[in-house]
């Protein structure tokens, strides 16, 4: 496709026509059917989520979080009450609607309205959360939230390059690998090269369908087992790596993707 140009024969970017910025975030809660996400506080939900998470019993899930484990629930607790005086991080709690209790912890945050970006992290997932529907339809709810009520353009996903977990996720929700940010962040004493991954409102469409007929009841069994998996829904392109230059040192950080 030829490349748009301006008057002086350069190539620019296409027009944004119609688009006049995003909505801030927001703390209101979102229904689901197999979760619901509200706002964390502190006195609801910390104790029951440390108690959810100490089924992880080696501590293993906190190793590219930038806080945990934690020794005690007045540690964790703590924890909260200061991550919520973030004020641009918007935490909600994945409360499991069969029996009300919370079971993980996801945020919105790094919100530019005018630009119509906004990342989605934070995320910490009980064992009883981890590999679920319910995991799925929180991401699901979030990702909505982001291009249908509030008119994002782009959302992102960022994780340690050495986070295998989290990468294989961001893969299978749709996102796309953009490339390592080297030396990004000093975390724990260590340093962490950042994978960079993100949907765009223009793939968002394609997302939700395949998403919505991977968590259709009828898409499992008596058992609970998946029917079909969600990268059989998926469109062609989503979730593909994009083609980037890296340091071939890097490759084994990313098995799978294209790297040049």
């Amino acid at each position: 496709m030829k490349p748009i140009e301006n008057e002086l024969g350069q190539p620019v970017g296409r027009p944004i026509v119609g688009w006049t910025g995003a909505a801030e975030p927001d703390r209101k809660p979102i229904p689901g059917s197999r979760c619901r996400l509200e706002s964390l506080d502190a006195d609801l939900h910390a104790a029951a989520l440390y108690a959810a998470y100490s089924e992880n019993r080696d501590g293993g899930n906190w190793t590219y979080l930038p806080y945990g484990p934690f020794e005690t629930e007045q540690d964790y607790v703590d924890l909260v009450r200061g991550i919520l005086a973030l004020g641009d991080t918007f935490f909600f709690a994945i409360i499991d609607v069969a029996s009300g209790a919370p079971l993980g912890v996801a945020s919105h945050l790094r919100a530019i309205p005018a630009m119509g970006s906004i990342e989605v992290g934070h995320l910490s997932y009980s064992p009883s959360l981890q590999q679920t529907p319910m995991s799925t339809e929180a991401m699901y709810l979030m990702m909505k939230r982001v291009f249908e009520d509030w008119g994002y353009r782009r959302y992102e996903w960022k994780c340690d390059s050495l986070n295998a977990p989290s990468r294989a996720a961001a893969r299978r929700l749709g996102f796309r690998f953009e490339g390592l940010f080297r030396n990004h962040v000093v975390g724990k004493g260590r340093n962490r090269d950042t994978a960079w991954f993100s949907i765009t409102d223009n793939e968002w469409p394609g997302i939700r369908a395949a998403m919505e007929s991977w968590l259709d009841e009828k898409n499992f069994d008596g058992a609970g087992a998946q029917r079909v998996r969600l990268s059989e829904f998926m469109p062609a392109r989503a979730g593909k790596p994009v083609v980037v230059a890296v340091n071939p040192e890097f490759s084994s950080h990313f098995p799978g993707v294209e790297l040049t």
